[in-house]
Order: structure tokens, then sequence, then C-alpha cells
């Protein structure tokens, strides 16, 4: 491939103008004197990341800004967190997303209290994960698999995938009975959450978070089902090696998929006490030897699912100081090429992802394009940015000689 080059990925950093921000977004509020730069030199434009017909995921948005037509390659998120942890998947296995989360009463039934239970470390998410493993034991149809802080995996063993199911992160503080496993084997899946929080409930975890008066693991939810995808690897597709470094499963899963070497990085979270410098560094450092560097950075989108503004512009800051400045040194150095942008909008308003278009940055310039002021979402207004309708033309682009 010759040149190199690094896709920064801030996972749900568009939003909507805010009232206390003056009518500004996050984006515009925060201090991102590096993404300010990539806009201000290089080329700027907009990309549509969510296909016609499926839901705004990080799953199908980012499988798409690698390069994958998501209509040819997608079956689902699970799937790819499976892959991600090694968990392998026989031709009728259906992987499920499970949630540890915690759910409240209220006068009128229960309510998703917080989709991430109080994002529970990992340590103390693996016992209750493996608790639930034991329970139902080695010859169950069910099995649970450990991940990262609340996600982690359940695989139906000659299970069904047409179950309709809801992403956690979209029903914060609403009441869950619409939103619980529908379809022909539902109600099957229905009876497996209800026996899960009655061991959740009397772990010494939970009894534990209790006394500390932390936000109680006390149920799973399944979401996100599929079977295994069979993508080419990047060096099939594209000619190309890459790296990937991110600190969750379901990015790792991709980046497994793609072929791609998958750095882990110690102390990466998900979350605003992610370990950025960590992963600029391992970013430098598998620019020696690979092509193409994806470096995702969850902060961000986990910030707009809690409601936090404080914490979103803090993590906004964050990425753009400790990992874009770092590696546009290095990339500036290489003589290389870098994008910016998100995956897909995460309005605060909302807490949830929403289908509009993201802005990206691409330095140093192209030969087509006009540069910006800054990085935020009025480049997705301007005529004369660059506009791609699929994320994969947009990857084609950024990879182009």
């Amino acid at each position: 491939m010759g040149i190199k080059r690094v896709i920064l990925l801030g996972d749900g950093m568009p939003d909507e103008p805010i009232e206390a921000l003056g009518g500004k977004t996050p984006l515009m509020a925060a201090h991102t004197p590096n993404m300010d730069r990539m806009a201000r030199e290089g080329t700027v434009g907009y990309v549509k990341t969510t296909p016609d017909g499926y839901a705004p995921g990080s799953d199908v948005t980012n499988m798409g800004i690698l390069g994958y037509d998501p209509r040819k390659y997608y079956t689902g998120r699970a799937p790819l967190e499976a892959a991600a942890i090694g968990v392998p998947l026989g031709p009728t296995d259906i992987a499920y997303r499970c949630n540890l989360v915690t759910l409240a009463p209220t006068v009128e039934g229960v309510a998703m209290e917080d989709f991430s239970a109080g994002h529970i470390a990992t340590a103390e998410a693996a016992e209750l994960i493996k608790a639930l493993d034991a329970h139902f034991g080695p010859e169950s149809e069910f099995r649970f698999f450990p991940g990262v802080s609340y996600r982690h995996l359940m695989v139906w063993k000659n299970g069904v995938e047409d179950i309709k199911t809801t992403p956690p992160h979209d029903i914060q503080r609403q009441d869950i009975k619409n939103f619980l496993p529908q379809g022909e084997k539902g109600e099957k899946l229905r009876l497996l959450t209800g026996e899960a929080q009655m061991v959740l409930k009397k772990h010494p975890v939970n009894k534990g978070r209790k006394e500390r008066k932390e936000p109680e693991a006390n149920s799973i939810w399944l979401w996100g089902q599929g079977k295994a995808p069979s993508l080419p690897n990047l060096k099939e597709l594209r000619g190309i090696s890459g790296a990937m470094i991110s600190a969750v499963d379901l990015m790792k899963g991709i980046g497994v998929m793609a072929g791609m070497d998958v750095i882990c990085v110690p102390g990466v979270t998900g979350y605003i006490d992610t370990n950025y410098e960590g992963k600029a560094q391992a970013a430098i450092e598998a620019l020696k030897d690979k092509d193409l560097v994806y470096i995702h950075v969850e902060s961000p989108d986990e910030s707009s699912h809690a409601g936090s503004l404080e914490n979103k512009i803090k993590a906004i800051e964050d990425f753009d100081a400790k990992v874009v400045g770092p590696l546009l040194a290095e990339i500036g150095r290489l003589g290389g090429r870098a994008v910016v942008l998100s995956d897909h909008p995460c309005p605060l308003a909302i807490r949830t992802h929403s289908r509009g278009p993201v802005p990206f940055a691409m330095w140093p310039a192209l030969d087509e394009g006009h540069p910006a002021n800054g990085f935020d979402e009025r480049i997705s207004g301007n005529a004369q940015s660059l506009y791609f309708d699929e994320g994969f033309k947009m990857f084609e682009r950024f990879i182009r000689p």
C-alpha cells in the first residue's frame, strides 16, 4: 500500500444544538484544536453511515466505515462480539448481546434504570456472568460468556434469530414491558431472563454493590442477535494490512473478522476514564508495520447514553488532545493520511443514536473538496463539502492513492 493511514473514530460525537451551550453542539463548544486543524488544512465532507432499512448501530456503521457494505456482510451485532472474545459459533448457533443492567420498580411497572449497571467493573461482571453459566450448566442450550464491563454474550444452541429485541440504551428510564423479546420464541427468552434475575439478586457481587450504594446488576438484557458472518479480510478485499484498537468487543470483533491485528491496550474501559494515551501510543507502534490503523474511542457515545453534557464535552476534548493530536503528528512525520469522524450522531436529548449523516475531515487535503474553519456538524450543511451516500464509498476514497 505504501502510504500509512489512520482512521480516528470518536463514537457518537455529533449532536443537536443545546440551549445550555447557547445553541451550540458539544462538538462546537469543545476545545478541539487538532480536529479543527484537520478541517482547516484538509478536505471536509459528510457521509451517510446508516444504510436505509438499518438501525443506526455502531456495528453497521463501523463496518461500512472500514470498507464493508453492511447489506452484503452484516448478520448482527452479537456474532461480531463472539469473534472478539473467541467464542466459535456453529451453523445453527445464535449469538445474543447480553447486557448486565439495572432495573427499578415504578408505579406503572419496571423501568430500565441503567443500561450499564453503573458501568460495572469487568472483574465484578465476569463473576456474575460465570455464575449464570454455571447455574444453567454446560449442557444447557444457553451459554454465557464474559466480555468487558456490562457488555457480554449469550449463545443459544440451535437457537432462534427471528425475535424482536431492543437495545437497552434506547429505553433509558422507560418501562420495559413493551420492549421485552417478542416473537414465536420470545417467551423462552423472557423466562430465561427471569431465572437469571433470581441468580443475580442473591450473588455476593450484587450484595456488595447494594451495601456500597452502587447500581445492582440485577438483570440481563438480550439483544443484537445473529449468526456468524463471513467477511473477506482486508488483505483480500483491499490489499492492505490493518490493526484495530478499541475497548469494546464489537469493534474487536469487526477487526478479527477483517483479519486485522486486534491490539489490546491496558486500562481501556470504553468510558471517560479510558487509557487514551495508551491507545495513541499503540497506534503509533502499529504504524511501523501496518498500512492502516483504526482507533475507536467509545467515551463520547457512552456519555450521551448517560445524558451527561459535561462528560461528553470532556470525552471529545480528551479524544482530540490525547488521541488525535499525537496521531496527527505521527502521520505528518510519515507523510501519511488521516481521517477523523464519528460512526453516528448520539444526541443528548434522546440519549440514543440517530440516523443523520456525520462530518469527516481528511488530512492532508485531497485534490477535490474544500476545507472548513473547524470540525463540527456545520460541515454537513456546507454545499462545498464532499458527500458519500455509503460509508464504504468514503473508505474507498480515503485509501485511494
